[in-house]
């Protein structure tokens, strides 16, 4: 049966031959949502009856997309970010804005508004690929961030606990430190190490448009998604329409990825380990990139293949390179080392390589360590960028080398991993020193070069708590 929220109020899209009604321009605001940000009180409904009735199907969202809405959604968007197709910046959107607002508003609830194609641009991987990225036309991006505000209402009431990525009040050390707590505290002897093969581009759109209609029964709301993922995109001038995939990089692409693996992996996952696991199983998933860990051999290997089975119904399959099983645990190293074997395999993880050893006490514990390459990568950058500034002004450059090392720093700094934190830092001190001495025929002492670096450059500092402990606060029981 499918309940409506629609409180009495008719439904407005004159464009679709109905009589034209007053829109709701305004709604009260309240603060209910652990991000912070601004929610109406109609919002809150939402999320109330989302939560209490799991099999609703929501018939009227769009009218909670008011004109404060849309202001909202503007003044949370990057300031300095890319233009789209449309060459419009923030800044200039700003001038006049209340008119943009209810010229777009009016739009939207007629059914005149249209979304434009993204621009294609790509962005360095770690690994020398490119990675494929859809800028968005500064208006999509608008009314995107206000429809991802709505539909956030439903959806944090039905994902599960173990999905982490782009969720609001949730973050990758909140990921890592669920992670790290299971790995600790649960039964864990094997780790399953699951990455889905170019999920952004293959997710089939018409199973994502079910996915959706399981919840969201409003015609109108599922014209805006089918406009976006039929918007197509633009790369040097040429319009094309991929027949599947959601252009990365969009603002509503990480809630259309939560919900397709929502229904593809996490209740899967959730029924399988209730079902067939004989021993305990625990998941933490971040956008595509999920780590599993198995009490048993043989529920990790059988898991692995009804996944692929089950990827496979929804076009979906696993990488072969990147997707691998590996013993890891508190027995680890002893099992391996009565076989005959090398140390415990490594995994990596949000930014972080995770290292099955012992603490100073001779007790299992998780260490976490920057990915190597990754820093390398980082490194490369920073000369790069170095040598395009060789002539600015020491302090200016050692100004520009502190925040970047800072922000470095910032997600880097867990415990156990300051080794690499220091070894980051020294890096980027000799890399800046060799950039000095080259524009200048005479050298550089290295004791002036440390003073230079005492001056600009962070001292590595441990800046979050251990996992158990970040991880007890979030959840209290």
């Amino acid at each position: 049966m499918n309940h409506s929220n629609k409180d009495g109020k008719p439904l407005a899209e004159s464009g679709e031959g109905r009589p034209p009604i007053k829109e709701n321009a305004r709604q009260p605001n309240t603060y209910p949502t652990q991000s912070g940000k601004g929610v109406s009180q109609g919002l809150t409904g939402v999320r109330k009856a989302a939560r209490e009735h799991k099999e609703m199907k929501f018939t009227a969202l769009l009218h909670h997309l008011t004109i404060d809405l849309l202001r909202e959604s503007f003044h949370s968007l990057k300031r300095k970010a890319a233009p789209g197709v449309d060459g419009v910046t923030w800044h200039e959107y700003e001038t006049g804005l209340e008119g943009r607002l209810v010229d777009l508003h009016h739009r939207i609830h007629r059914g005149a508004y249209r979304a434009m194609p993204s621009r294609r641009v790509y962005i360095q991987k770690e690994d020398g690929r490119q990675r494929p990225l859809g800028v968005a036309a500064l208006e999509d991006k608008i009314v995107q961030q206000a429809v991802v505000t709505i539909l956030n209402q439903i959806y944090e009431e039905d994902f599960l606990g173990f999905s982490y990525g782009f969720r609001p009040g949730r973050s990758q050390h909140d990921g890592l430190d669920a992670l790290s707590y299971a790995l600790l505290k649960r039964k864990v002897n094997y780790v399953l190490d699951a990455d889905i093969k170019g999920f952004f581009d293959n997710l089939d759109k018409s199973w994502l448009v079910k996915f959706v209609e399981h919840r969201v029964a409003d015609p109108r709301i599922l014209r805006l998604i089918q406009k976006w993922l039929k918007a197509g995109v633009m790369e040097d001038g040429k319009w094309s329409e991929p027949q599947t995939g959601s252009p990365q990089g969009s603002v509503i692409s990480p809630l259309l990825a939560n919900i397709y693996l929502h229904y593809t992996f996490d209740l899967g996952v959730n029924a399988w380990r209730k079902k067939w696991a004989r021993g305990q199983v625990v998941v933490v998933r971040y956008a595509d990139d999920t780590v599993l860990g198995f009490q048993y051999q043989a529920d990790a290997d059988r898991f692995l293949e009804d996944l692929r089975e089950r990827l496979g119904k929804f076009g979906l399959e696993l990488h072969p390179d990147k997707t691998r099983r590996i013993e890891f645990g508190r027995f680890a190293e002893e099992n391996r080392k009565r076989r005959g074997e090398g140390k415990p395999e490594t995994f990596d993880f949000l930014g972080f390589t995770h290292i099955s050893g012992t603490n100073r006490y001779g007790w299992f514990s998780v260490r976490r360590m920057s990915i190597r390459n990754r820093m390398r990568a980082k490194l490369r950058k920073i000369k790069q960028a170095l040598r395009q500034r060789m002539h600015d002004p020491v302090p200016q450059t050692g100004n520009w080398l502190k925040s970047v090392v800072q922000g470095y720093f910032n997600y880097h700094a867990v415990p156990g991993n300051l080794g690499s934190l220091g070894m980051l830092r020294e890096r980027v001190l000799s890399l800046w020193w060799h950039t000095l001495c080259r524009r200048s025929q005479k050298r550089l002492p290295w004791v002036r070069m440390l003073k230079l670096g005492a001056r600009w450059l962070p001292q590595p500092r441990v800046l979050h708590p251990y996992p158990a402990v970040r991880f007890a606060v979030m959840h209290l029981r």
